[in-house]
């Protein structure tokens, strides 16, 4: 399984981020399929981290892309983001979702509260808790997988239909169609009243 090429990602967040769905996050021995991410979008969108430029916080998003931005949210919980662009630029895609594929036992044992299998990666937080994914990874090169963190094309299918709509559990920027997920699937973390679309 080769692991997605610079190319791949650098790119327009808002392409990167629906062409991620069936590709598939690999973590040590964990493996999910991607099925729900987000866009953001550097300077031109106040939901962004890079909105304001460079901090010590999100160097990482200003990097070359096809490295992995984590960081740290509410005190509590890590998120993981693939750096998207060109260098300088501070775009990302959110990984939101996976559906669970292998390394179940332990994603078990490092999310115990889980009660059932949909809910091991059913948002940001949780699929880097289950992954073992922190901020030790910021930095990762998802191309090599020297940090042992990389995005690898399974050669499944692409998803039959994909829901496009706002994006979720953000204040600012909240009427931009930068999220995507694959319909019906049950590990994605919320849902939407919105119809499938190619895009």
């Amino acid at each position: 399984m080769p692991p997605l090429d610079r190319d791949f990602y650098r790119r327009d967040p808002r392409h990167v981020a629906p062409d991620l769905l069936h590709k598939v996050l690999v973590a040590g021995p964990c493996r999910g399929l991607i099925v729900e991410t987000e866009a953001y979008c550097g300077s031109e969108d106040p939901a962004s981290h890079a909105y304001r430029g460079p901090t010590r916080r999100n160097a990482t998003m200003f990097g070359p892309p096809g490295h992995l931005y984590v960081y740290f949210t509410y005190g509590m919980h890590w998120c993981a983001n693939a750096v998207c662009g060109s260098e300088g630029e501070g775009v990302a895609v959110l990984i939101r979702a996976l559906r669970p594929l292998a390394g179940l036992e332990e994603m078990w044992a490092r999310r115990p509260a889980a009660q059932r299998e949909r809910e091991l990666c059913a948002g940001p937080a949780r699929l880097c808790q289950a992954l073992g994914i922190d901020g030790a990874h910021d930095g990762d090169d998802l191309i090599t997988g020297a940090g042992g963190v990389t995005i690898v094309d399974d050669a499944l299918a692409v998803p039959a239909a994909v829901v496009r709509s706002t994006r979720v559990g953000i204040s600012a920027a909240t009427e931009e169609p930068w999220r995507w997920y694959v319909d019906g699937e049950p590990c994605v973390s919320v849902t939407s009243r919105r119809r499938p679309s190619s895009s």
